[in-house]
Protein backbone atom coordinates (compact mmCIF):
# COMPACT_ATOMS: atom_id res chain seq x y z
CA UNK A 1 0.00 0.00 0.00
CA UNK A 2 1.68 3.37 -1.09
CA UNK A 3 1.83 6.11 1.39
CA UNK A 4 1.40 9.46 0.17
CA UNK A 5 4.33 11.95 1.34
CA UNK A 6 1.74 14.09 3.04
CA UNK A 7 1.08 11.27 5.35
CA UNK A 8 4.31 10.87 6.49
CA UNK A 9 5.94 11.57 9.78
CA UNK A 10 8.54 14.28 9.83
CA UNK A 11 11.30 12.34 11.00
CA UNK A 12 10.47 9.84 7.81
CA UNK A 13 10.55 13.04 5.33
CA UNK A 14 14.04 13.99 6.67
CA UNK A 15 15.45 10.32 6.75
CA UNK A 16 14.34 10.20 2.82
CA UNK A 17 15.60 13.72 2.18
CA UNK A 18 18.85 12.42 4.06
CA UNK A 19 19.41 9.23 2.12
CA UNK A 20 18.65 10.58 -1.59
CA UNK A 21 21.07 13.75 -0.75
CA UNK A 22 23.62 11.32 0.28
CA UNK A 23 23.05 8.74 -2.81
CA UNK A 24 23.26 11.75 -5.07
CA UNK A 25 26.46 12.59 -3.50
CA UNK A 26 28.00 9.41 -4.12
CA UNK A 27 27.23 9.53 -7.78
CA UNK A 28 28.63 12.92 -8.49
CA UNK A 29 31.51 11.88 -6.84
CA UNK A 30 31.92 8.50 -8.65
CA UNK A 31 31.38 10.33 -11.98
CA UNK A 32 33.91 13.20 -11.37
CA UNK A 33 36.09 10.42 -10.43
CA UNK A 34 35.36 8.34 -13.86
CA UNK A 35 36.18 11.66 -16.15
CA UNK A 36 39.06 12.38 -14.00
CA UNK A 37 40.87 8.56 -14.20
CA UNK A 38 42.62 7.28 -17.11
CA UNK A 39 40.56 4.02 -18.37
CA UNK A 40 43.86 1.68 -17.44
CA UNK A 41 43.10 2.68 -14.12
CA UNK A 42 39.36 1.37 -13.90
CA UNK A 43 38.09 -1.65 -13.54
CA UNK A 44 35.76 -2.64 -16.62
CA UNK A 45 34.53 -0.41 -18.54
CA UNK A 46 34.33 3.30 -17.81
CA UNK A 47 31.03 4.11 -19.92
CA UNK A 48 29.05 0.78 -17.62
CA UNK A 49 30.38 2.43 -14.58
CA UNK A 50 29.22 5.49 -15.86
CA UNK A 51 25.63 3.98 -17.24
CA UNK A 52 25.42 2.57 -13.77
CA UNK A 53 25.01 6.14 -12.03
CA UNK A 54 21.39 6.16 -13.31
CA UNK A 55 20.05 3.31 -11.38
CA UNK A 56 18.60 4.36 -7.94
CA UNK A 57 20.75 1.91 -5.94
CA UNK A 58 20.84 3.34 -2.58
CA UNK A 59 24.26 3.89 -2.76
CA UNK A 60 25.64 0.67 -3.54
CA UNK A 61 26.85 1.09 -6.76
CA UNK A 62 28.96 4.75 -6.43
CA UNK A 63 30.66 2.79 -3.28
CA UNK A 64 31.10 -0.58 -5.51
CA UNK A 65 32.75 1.45 -7.42
CA UNK A 66 35.37 3.34 -4.83
CA UNK A 67 35.84 -0.32 -2.86
CA UNK A 68 36.13 -2.78 -6.08
CA UNK A 69 36.07 -0.67 -9.49
CA UNK A 70 39.31 1.64 -9.13
CA UNK A 71 42.95 0.36 -9.49
CA UNK A 72 45.87 2.16 -7.88
CA UNK A 73 47.52 4.50 -9.92
CA UNK A 74 51.11 2.31 -9.30
CA UNK A 75 48.84 -0.96 -10.30
CA UNK A 76 49.75 -2.56 -13.77
CA UNK A 77 47.57 -2.73 -16.66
Amino acid sequence: MATSWNNLSQGKRRLIVAVAAVETALKIAMLVDLKRRPAMQVKGSKRVWAASAIVNSAGIIPLSYFVFGRRGASSPS
